[in-house]
């Protein structure tokens, strides 16, 4: 059985690592910590060739260039027996071969794209779908207890997929309105509270609140980011939360 055949393979690397072709599971063949690392960090970046010595920096915090081979061929080798003799393609540099490959973070990245372009459009049924795949996938946790630069790296970039999958569900629920503006109330929370310097959570929430005909709490969030910036950044929010709060102070 081999990654690089025409059946296609599903990658979960956020979360629990699973990896399934044909109803069969494969991770567990993974060749302990440093393979599953090895592996994580091939799909990351599958799309481009590896040299070997980012490989070895990947895995290892100070690894000896005379033993990069040594210690790194035995785990490829493993995951040639697990996967398929031509899974991993290259010598000098590295490559995953994965073909019609489903990756769980890449579904996100693209899911996003798609309900942010539905945001714009203002297409709020369109939206809705994508925004929650983006964000049930930038919800799980990255290789937790691992610590390294590309894991960080990768960390960051889940969370900040994740609040822009708060943002559109909020603005899809706040767009749809009716039952839904309690999804946006409470994903605008959400938001205020991930990213407190971040100002469209607030304003998603102010007119989620006003939708529901609390205005006066709507104000009060208002007030409530005035004084974070003030505090944290000496600023004040931007002309857009402005000219909201004034819209909603004169609906009152």
């Amino acid at each position: 059985m081999t990654l690089a055949s025409s059946h296609p393979v599903r990658i979960q690397i956020c979360g629990p690592l699973a990896v399934e072709r044909d109803g069969q599971r494969l991770e567990s063949g993974l060749p302990g910590r440093q393979g599953r690392l090895l592996f994580t960090y091939l799909v990351v970046n599958r799309h481009r060739h590896i040299p070997r010595d980012e490989l070895a920096e990947a895995l290892w915090r100070e690894p000896d260039p005379a033993a990069v081979d040594t210690r790194l061929n035995p785990l490829l080798s493993k995951l040639r027996r697990v996967f398929g003799a031509d899974a991993v393609d290259g010598r000098s540099t590295l490559r995953l071969c994965l073909r019609d490959a489903w990756v769980d973070l890449e579904a996100a990245v693209d899911a996003i794209h798609r309900a942010e372009s539905a945001v714009a459009l203002q297409d709020w049924p369109r939206a809705w779908g994508p925004s929650l795949t983006a964000l049930f996938v930038a919800e799980r946790d990255f290789l937790p207890g691992e610590d390294a630069p590309w894991i960080d790296q990768t960390r960051h970039q889940l969370t900040e997929l994740r609040l822009r999958a708060l943002e559109s569900y909020t603005a899809a629920a706040l767009g749809v309105g009716g039952t839904e503006l309690s999804s946006a109330v409470r994903t605008g929370r959400q938001l205020t509270h991930l990213a407190p310097l971040r100002e469209s959570g607030y304003r998603y929430l102010m007119q989620a609140l006003a939708a529901q005909g609390n205005l006066a709490e709507a104000l009060g969030v208002y007030s409530q980011l005035c004084e974070c910036l003030r505090d944290q950044l000496g600023v004040s929010p931007s002309p857009a939360t402005r000219e909201l709060y004034q819209r909603l102070l004169a609906a009152t």
